[in-house]
């Protein structure tokens, strides 16, 4: 491909400091933040989604996503279905969602009408009819979140009501089942085809685990901690399978990422690097490309990933592939976040681009050359950029030079 201007390139943590920053935040909602004059009173088909807030935490704001119509609407709230979405469509989508916000404790999943109503919202197989009645008129404040999807517009909640409201029995097993604990309850909903979206909110309500350790959990805590905890029991099988025996390498493009792949013949390792280009949500106002990635070795890791939510996400996609193929390699993937990329969407947008990534045809690779030319083939940042912030990388390198220099010195 044709190289425009070589972009300037720091290694910098900048994009994931303002993903967390409040003051970033704050500065964005007040360009962003409107006024809907609209009725008090919303009725129609909600989605089964769900809100947790974690702000004010042990005591958070809780309530049902409603949207203003009737029908089949769970595309509303199902990421699985949005990989050919447009980012305007996706905000389009869940902008019609209203949350209806009621400030309760975390212990509260058995107690309260409105906890006992959310909590038969994430139980449930289809949307249900509900009704809420605001507080005051509800204000449309577009999220900079990294891990969640976008949040239409919120007000407190004053009353709820439900109906047509049917469980989804492998949901509602898990739930009466209280004696099992959370854990082993997502990797079997998972294992029985439930969508990662469904369990998550599961997981966010408060129906899985011990009884007396039941809580609701942060929206945003709960992808991430599914995401981990999936991918953790995938992992434990695939280490146990032989190694692929060659390089395989995968590329796409969607939401103006660009998505490169490598799988590599060795145990398992995984890391995942990121490169925010300028004038992208994270990285405005920087005139450089912001690059920076997470890494982690057979053993795994124990702190909590640099880059957040979406080293999880790819990790669950990788190893739910390599499950598929029955067999165990060490995996990198390369994004680069292009200027088109001009609203976050959460991390669904990593979980189900690397998952439709791994599932092209792969190209076979013949060593780390073939791997750098492949790079430079279809990556705007040059390959000596990429090995400079990768460890792996780094390591095959050094791997090749090494044995350059042992076969030289056999002749």
């Amino acid at each position: 491909m044709a190289r425009v201007e070589e972009p300037r390139i720091k290694r910098s943590s900048i994009v994931y400091e303002n993903m967390r920053s409040p003051e970033f935040l704050r500065r964005y909602y007040s360009t962003q933040t409107i006024n809907l004059a609209k009725s008090l009173e919303i009725a129609g088909s909600s989605p089964t989604d769900l809100f947790v807030g974690r702000f004010g935490y042990p005591y958070v704001n809780i309530g049902p996503l409603v949207p203003p119509i009737y029908g089949d609407t769970t595309v509303l709230s199902t990421p699985e279905m949005w990989r050919n979405t447009s980012i305007e469509q996706v905000f389009r989508m869940r902008n019609s969602l209203v949350r209806g916000l009621h400030k309760t404790s975390i212990k509260n999943v058995e107690h309260g009408k409105v906890e006992e109503m959310v909590r038969d919202l994430a139980l449930a197989d289809r949307p249900a009819e509900a009704d809420i009645t605001l507080a005051k008129a509800p204000r449309l404040r577009p999220r900079m979140d990294d891990e969640s999807a976008p949040f239409g517009p919120s007000a407190g909640l004053k009353e709820l009501e439900m109906g047509n409201v049917t469980a989804n029995k492998k949901m509602e097993s898990r739930y009466t089942d209280t004696d099992a604990k959370a854990g082993e309850a997502v990797f079997e909903l998972y294992e029985k085809g439930l969508p990662i979206s469904k369990i998550q909110r599961g997981f966010s309500a408060g129906l899985f685990g011990i009884k007396a350790d039941r809580r609701f959990v942060p929206t945003r805590w709960s992808i991430t901690a599914v995401d981990d905890t999936i991918s953790k029991k995938n992992l434990e099988m695939v280490k146990e399978y032989d190694i692929i025996d060659a390089i395989m390498a995968y590329y796409h493009v969607a939401l103006d990422n660009r998505w490169l792949i490598l799988l590599f013949p060795s145990g398992w390792e995984y890391e995942s690097i990121e490169a925010f280009y300028p004038n992208t949500v994270w990285n405005e106002g920087n005139g450089t490309v912001s690059i920076f990635g997470s890494y982690e070795g057979y053993r795994g890791r124990k702190e909590y990933a640099e880059m957040g939510g979406c080293y999880y996400s790819g990790r669950l996609a990788i190893t739910e592939r390599l499950r598929l193929m029955g067999k165990q390699a060490s995996a990198l993937i390369l994004r680069e976040v292009h200027e088109g990329y001009t609203m976050p969407v959460g991390v669904w947008n990593v979980r189900e681009h690397v998952r439709a990534t791994l599932e092209k045809e792969p190209v076979m690779l013949d060593g780390i050359g073939d791997v750098m030319a492949f790079v430079e083939e279809r990556m705007e940042i040059r390959g000596h950029e990429w090995v400079r912030n990768s460890r792996m990388l780094r390591g095959l390198l050094s791997q090749r030079r090494l044995y350059e220099y042992v076969t030289s010195r056999q002749r």
